[in-house]
């Protein structure tokens, strides 16, 4: 895994747009302020020439112009680290266009974002052996004042970090908008970790089994998943493996095309094993369900040594009897191995920053949960 230079004191930030530009607000105005912010803390900025603009059709350009912008400023000397700008919904078309031979020979470099951005993220992990970093996008530095989460993105890509931790509360209803741009998080709710823990049920446990942590495999025996942490390392409250994963939006449209080399690159590190790390935005719980399977359908989770789910923009939606955690159980669970959900990752912020293809250490204690990340 080869991992990039992390930016150094009065270091030049470069910025694209291969998903949504910043023209419009509250857009605009975030992101020039956060272009204020990295100039005050003694960085300087480059700027690519799709930053604001709007002309593309769920990106900010052509598919041709922001693979261009994103190949180019990728391998610029000008710039350090790239951040993306936002998300979108069409990334996945500039792909056929993108360079990623040349970015693979190239010296590699932080690339930051989320979303949409998984398009870049994931793939630079998986095509070009290159770490990246799923956090946040260039208009998330614009808010007055900075959640802590915006200064651990700042501390991980700057090399300050490497152990991020969960936070107290998170939003559910945002308060930005066009007429409030730099509004930080509205963080209202309660960290509630959802973690399950498998374990073989012995005959003389002697605890009490309910429905709701009791299940069967396909041969019929029963396993025991703790609803709550646990506290002991020795009863797999800690998972170890690399991390891989992003959007399930853009994942599962990945799932079987060309640009689709996960079955190399879990091959090529089958023995550190792998934490997948996942959220959805437009998918609904049955959407979710779907992409689970298909993935998983598509040996994607070969080597899986834990789950890590981010807060679904559906979170709380029930279809049919189905909910969130339901949607990702059943295949999770055929794994035998731990899941924690409701994780601050995602589209209902605050995130904690994290560098896909990296190892790391993860721990769910005490109704919060540490990842210790490692770049080996």
């Amino acid at each position: 895994m080869r991992y990039p230079e992390f930016l150094k004191e009065k270091g030049t930030v470069g910025f694209v747009a291969p998903s949504f530009g910043c023209a419009g607000e509250p857009y605009r105005t975030a992101f020039e302020n956060a272009i204020n912010k990295w100039k005050e803390m003694g960085y300087s900025v480059d700027l690519g020439p799709n930053c604001f603009e709007a002309s593309g059709t769920g990106i900010s350009n052509t598919t041709e112009k922001c693979a261009q912008e994103l190949t180019g400023y990728y391998l610029s000397h000008k710039n350090d680290v790239l951040i993306s700008c936002g998300g979108g919904e069409l990334m996945c078309e500039i792909l056929e266009h993108v360079d990623f031979d040349a970015i693979k020979q190239g010296a590699p470099k932080w690339f930051m974002g989320y979303s949409d951005n998984t398009n870049m993220t994931f793939l630079l992990a998986t095509i070009c052996d290159t770490a990246s970093i799923y956090g946040p996008c260039g208009c998330v530095f614009g808010m007055e004042p900075w959640h802590v989460s915006v200064r651990d993105a700042v501390e991980l890509i700057t090399g300050k970090k490497c152990l991020m931790e969960s936070y107290e509360k998170w939003e559910k209803e945002k308060l930005k908008d066009e007429e409030h741009p730099l509004l930080p998080y509205n963080c209202t709710e309660d960290l509630a970790l959802k973690v399950y823990i498998p374990q073989i049920e012995k005959p003389d446990a002697g605890g009490i089994r309910t429905e709701e942590n009791s299940l069967a495999d396909a041969s019929g025996r029963e396993e025991l998943w703790d609803g709550d942490i646990l506290m002991e390392e020795s009863r797999s409250g800690v998972m170890v493996g690399r991390l891989i994963g992003g959007c399930m939006d853009c994942l599962v449209n990945l799932t079987g095309t060309k640009f689709d080399k996960v079955k190399e690159f879990t091959d090529k590190y089958k023995e550190d094993g792998f934490i997948w790390f996942l959220e959805a935005c437009d998918l609904n719980v049955f959407g979710i369900r779907r992409a689970m399977w298909q993935m998983e359908q598509a040996g994607w989770f070969r080597y899986v040594k834990g789950f890590l789910f981010g807060r679904p923009l559906c979170h709380g939606q029930e279809m049919m009897g189905l909910d969130q955690y339901e949607a990702v159980l059943p295949t999770a669970r055929r794994h035998k191995v731990p899941v924690v959900m409701d994780v601050d990752l995602g589209h209902l912020p605050p995130m904690m920053p994290l560098v896909t293809g990296s190892m790391a250490k993860v721990t769910a204690k005490e109704g919060k949960l540490e990842v210790r990340m490692e770049y080996r």
